[in-house]
Formats: structure tokens, sequence, C-alpha cells
């Protein structure tokens, strides 16, 4: 297993949310809330699976509620993937 970088962080969202490639950058926004970027709790959903998929990590549904922002989730997924 790897680490997910905010960029491939970024295009998962994107792809969950059905976004366009002219979104705001999450490299650069990376602190804000999933909420302030825009991203709905079905999009945060759909972005577990294919980090569970992807990834080979599982996202507890409690785990993620806590989770607020792209750079916590990433750094809450590398820390999985690297306890595993």
């Amino acid at each position: 297993m790897r680490d997910i970088t905010l960029s491939e962080l970024q295009d998962i969202m994107r792809e969950c949310a059905g976004e366009d490639e002219g979104a705001a950058s999450l490299e650069k926004s990376a602190h804000l809330s999933f909420e302030e970027l825009g991203y709905d709790s079905l999009a945060l959903l759909e972005t577990q699976s294919r980090i569970t998929r992807d990834y080979g990590v599982t996202l507890p549904e409690e785990g993620l509620a806590e989770i607020t922002t792209p750079q916590a989730l990433v750094d809450y997924v590398n820390g999985l993937v690297r306890s595993a």
C-alpha cells in the first residue's frame, strides 16, 4: 500500500462529486473544511469507498465524521496505510 497525496485525493473527490477540472486546488485550500469547499456528505461517502478500494484501508464512518479538511483526511489515510 502507498500513501495518498492531496493531488490524488483531489482527483478522487472531483470524480465523486462530479466536478470539472476547473475546481479549486486542494493543495491551496487543504485546511478549509469540506463544507467550505462545497463537498457534501454524499461526496464524502463516495470518497470513503474509493479510498477503501484504491488504498486498501477501511475508513470507519465514526472516524470520518471527525475529519473535516482534506489535509486531515490525507493524514488519517496515510496513518492507516503506514500502520497496515
